[in-house]
C-alpha cells in the first residue's frame, strides 16, 4: 500500500512537472537575466536574481498550466499534445486553473514585496495577457495570435530590467521588441512541421489559413526586421562591440536559415530553421550578458 501510495504521488509530480513547460520556463528565466546584467552594467545583486528567478518560475508555471486547462480541446486534438496531463486525466481540468492562480498571487505578492510593484505587475501582466488574450482571445481567431500573444514572452528581459531600475527605459523596450520580432519566425517554423496538427485542431495558424509559401515568405520579413532591430540596438549605447558582433552574426545565420527554408520544397528547412531559433536567442542573450560584464 505504502508503495503503490509513492508511486501515484511521483507520478502525481511528474504530471505537474509536464504541466507547467520546465524548458519553456528556462527560456524566459534566461531572457530574464539579460535584463538584470544589463540594467545592472553587470553582475547583478544576487537576492535580486533569485526573486526574479522565483517569481518569474511561479508566474510562467501558472500561466501554462492555465493554458493547458483552456487548451484541453485542442491538445486532446493534436498528436504532439494528446498526452499531456489535463487531456489524459492526470490533472483535472480545474486543478490545474486553481494552481496556475495560487503560484501566480504568490508571484506577485513576492515580487512586490522583495523588489517593487511594476516588476510585480509586469510578471502577473504577462499570464494575464498570455491567458486572456492570446489563449482565449486570439488563438482560436486569428492567424496574428502568435504575433500579438508574443507579447507576453517578450515581457521577461523588461522585469529583469524593472527589478533593477525600479522603470522602464529605452533599451528595456529593444529588449522586449527583440524578443516580440523573434518569436513568429520560431513559432510559425514549428507551426509549419505540425500544420496538419493545427489543421485538425481547427486553429487558425499561418500555415494552415495562408500556406506554406504565404507563411515562409513571413518568416524571412519578420527575420530580416529582428536583425534591423538588434543592429539599431547598438545606436542606443546601451550594448557595445561585443554584443554587436555576435548578434549580428547570428542574426545573419538566422536569415540564411530562414532563406534556405524559403529555398527549399514544402516544409523540409523547417525543422533546422526552428533549432536555430532556440539557439539564436541564447547566443543573443548570452552576447547582452557578456557585454554587461565586458564592455568595448
Amino acid at each position: 500500500m505504502i508503495i503503490a501510495q509513492s508511486t501515484d504521488t511521483q507520478a502525481i509530480v511528474r504530471a505537474y512537472i509536464t504541466l507547467v513547460k520546465p524548458r519553456i520556463i528556462m527560456m524566459l528565466l534566461f531572457t530574464a537575466l539579460g535584463g538584470l546584467f544589463m540594467a545592472s552594467g553587470g553582475v547583478p545583486d544576487l537576492l535580486k536574481t533569485i526573486i526574479v528567478l522565483v517569481g518569474g518560475t511561479l508566474a510562467s508555471a501558472g500561466a501554462n498550466a492555465i493554458n493547458q486547462s483552456m487548451d484541453r480541446d485542442i491538445d486532446e486534438a493534436m498528436k504532439r499534445t494528446a498526452s499531456r496531463p489535463v487531456v489524459v486525466g492526470l490533472i483535472p481540468s480545474h486543478h490545474a486553473i486553481i494552481f496556475g492562480i495560487v503560484v501566480n498571487v504568490i508571484a506577485f505578492f513576492l515580487m512586490a514585496g522583495l523588489l517593487n510593484v511594476l516588476s510585480a505587475a509586469l510578471t502577473i501582466g504577462a499570464t494575464l495577457f498570455y491567458v486572456l488574450v492570446y489563449t482565449k482571445a486570439l488563438k482560436r481567431t486569428t492567424t496574428q495570435n502568435i504575433v500579438i500573444g508574443g507579447a507576453a514572452g517578450a515581457l521577461p528581459p523588461l522585469i529583469g530590467w524593472t527589478a533593477v531600475t525600479g522603470s522602464i527605459g529605452l533599451p528595456a523596450i529593444y529588449l522586449f521588441a527583440i524578443v516580440f520580432f523573434w518569436t513568429p519566425p520560431h513559432f510559425w517554423a514549428l507551426a509549419l512541421m505540425l500544420k496538419d496538427d493545427y489543421a485538425r485542431a481547427k486553429v487558425p495558424m499561418l500555415p494552415v489559413v495562408a500556406g506554406i509559401f504565404e507563411t515562409k515568405k513571413t518568416i524571412l520579413l519578420y527575420t530580416i526586421l529582428m536583425l534591423a532591430l538588434t543592429t539599431m540596438f547598438y545606436a542606443t549605447d546601451a550594448v557595445g562591440l561585443v554584443y554587436l558582433a555576435l548578434s549580428a552574426a547570428a542574426g545573419i545565420a538566422f536569415i540564411y536559415y530562414a532563406w534556405r527554408l524559403m529555398r527549399t520544397p514544402e516544409i523540409e528547412g523547417a525543422k533546422p530553421l526552428y533549432l536555430y531559433s532556440l539557439l539564436y536567442l541564447a547566443i543573443l542573450f548570452t552576447a547582452i550578458i557578456a557585454d554587461s560584464l565586458v564592455r568595448i
